[in-house]
């Protein structure tokens, strides 16, 4: 069973510098890896070192609003759509390569009220379920804080959730209503990844406001993240992130 986790977080936290660091550590020991990269700011490609010219050829699947209409047989105008939509063939036509990872950016479509889903939100949803699902790949989802990609068919597939918050009191009160979120859905909560540490206090800063969470990792803050869109090869940051992976790799094995 290979690894596979969501990201997830309040905004600015570092949840893409994250998820593509894991992506690079999976992919250095040799596992194929996907990247789906299902947050509305679409970073995740910047992150692990995609050069502009491949860069130029990505459109958020979110955006391709003709072609999810099609898929989920709304193009004729008619009253239903699928809920189990054509998808298997997306990760092939849309996704790129780059060291090893394979990119596929899907965005988000907002939902047009409580209670409801849109077709094209189906069709994203029943892809995510599809990419999950692929035993031959290691998988890292870059999620928005709020997992509106995940439901309950999918969350069964996924490893573990892992919420990244800063050393603030408002990022980790965001990561107690992630993991409520997350729990209802049936994922498996890791716990949280406290990103820019400055000093062995951050960890006590935060843990009073995480409701129990436990802190998974510590994660320096690193002026050669902090200086670049993309993951550096090396330095502590990189060095933490190799001692999440242990976490990681043993819950894929257990």
């Amino acid at each position: 069973m290979r690894v596979k986790v969501a990201i997830a977080g309040k905004g600015g936290v570092g949840k893409t510098t994250l998820s593509a660091a894991l992506c690079q550590n999976l992919a250095r020991s040799g596992e194929r890896v996907l990247a789906v990269d299902a947050d509305p700011n679409n970073c995740l490609g910047r992150a692990l070192g995609l050069s502009e010219a491949l860069l130029s050829q990505i459109t958020p699947l979110s955006e391709m609003t003709e072609l999810l209409s099609e898929r989920a047989g709304k193009a004729d105008g008619g009253a239903f759509f699928a809920l189990n939509p054509k998808v298997d063939d997306l990760l092939a036509r849309f996704g790129v390569e780059h060291d090893g990872i394979s990119l596929l950016v899907m965005g988000t479509v907002d939902e047009p009220g409580a209670g409801c889903v849109c077709p094209e939100s189906a069709v994203l949803k029943a892809l995510l379920r599809h990419l999950v699902g692929l035993e031959e790949y290691a998988l890292v989802l870059d999620m928005e804080a709020g997992l509106e990609h995940l439901g309950r068919g999918t969350a069964q597939h996924v490893g573990a959730l892992l919420i990244v918050v800063e050393p603030t009191s408002a990022s980790a009160r965001t990561a107690v209503r992630i993991a409520k979120l997350a729990r209802g859905l049936g994922l498996n909560v890791l716990g949280v990844v406290l990103n820019k540490a400055r000093s062995e206090e951050a960890k006590e800063k935060v843990t009073p406001y995480l409701n129990g969470l436990e802190i998974v990792a510590v994660l320096p803050a690193d002026p050669a993240v902090a200086e670049s869109e993309v993951v550096p090869d090396s330095g502590a940051y990189v060095q933490a992130v190799e001692g999440l992976m242990g976490r990681l790799e043993g819950l894929a094995g257990g």
